[in-house]
């Protein structure tokens, strides 16, 4: 009984505690304010939108603490993950990501692609190299080429660009909750600083 009556105790002292860095997240510190906020893709839904580029090492870094967030997504957060096209080379990036997208591979290659790049020290960034990793996942060369740079990737590189200076970007990789704050950093705080500003917008509504 009295190991229970410790291990209660233990679990509201580890709770309060969460509380309460919880509570110490501030504006301008831990997070910053858009100036602009955008409008959401689904009403109804939080929004939780990552912004990358895969030869970030600091992406790479905190995509593992994203992908144990995602595991547990609560049902009223969407997240939406963008490849940053904030200059020539990292567009490059952004076309072959959301050709990936339309092949429906991404799920299969995201994880991959970084570590060839972060780990494996591959150059792939161009259209040609990028052609190649792909289709060792049975996307074939001519097949992504002529999406490469059709109508509908650059759309969406042009969507990407167009969130990324409205939020006010400078670099990657940035979490934007809701489209009212900006998140940065390659560790775990970052997840806890965006569960912090979903709470503040459940409350808000």
């Amino acid at each position: 009984m009295k190991k229970l009556i410790l291990g209660g105790m233990t679990a509201m002292i580890m709770a309060f505690s969460a509380n309460t860095m919880a509570a110490d997240f501030v504006a301008g510190k831990d997070y910053t304010l858009v100036q602009n906020p955008g409008k959401v893709e689904v009403p109804g839904k939080i929004e939780v939108r990552e912004f990358f580029w895969y030869g970030c090492p600091h992406c790479f870094k905190l995509e593992p603490y994203m992908q144990t967030w995602l595991k547990k997504i609560p049902s009223d957060v969407r997240f939406v993950r963008t490849p940053a096209a904030m200059n020539k080379l990292w567009e490059q990036n952004a076309r072959g990501y959301y050709v990936s997208e339309a092949l429906g591979v991404r799920k299969k290659t995201h994880i991959p692609l970084f570590h060839a790049v972060q780990e494996g020290n591959q150059q792939i960034f161009d259209q040609a190299s990028q052609a190649k990793f792909f289709a060792g996942y049975g996307v074939p060369e001519a097949k992504f080429n002529s999406l490469y740079n059709s109508f509908a990737i650059t759309a969406k590189v042009a969507e990407s660009n167009k969130l990324a200076q409205q939020y006010q970007l400078t670099g990657v990789p940035a979490v934007v909750v809701n489209g009212k704050y900006v998140v940065q950093g390659e560790d775990g705080k970052v997840t806890q600083v965006v569960d912090y500003l979903i709470n503040k917008e459940r409350q808000g509504k």
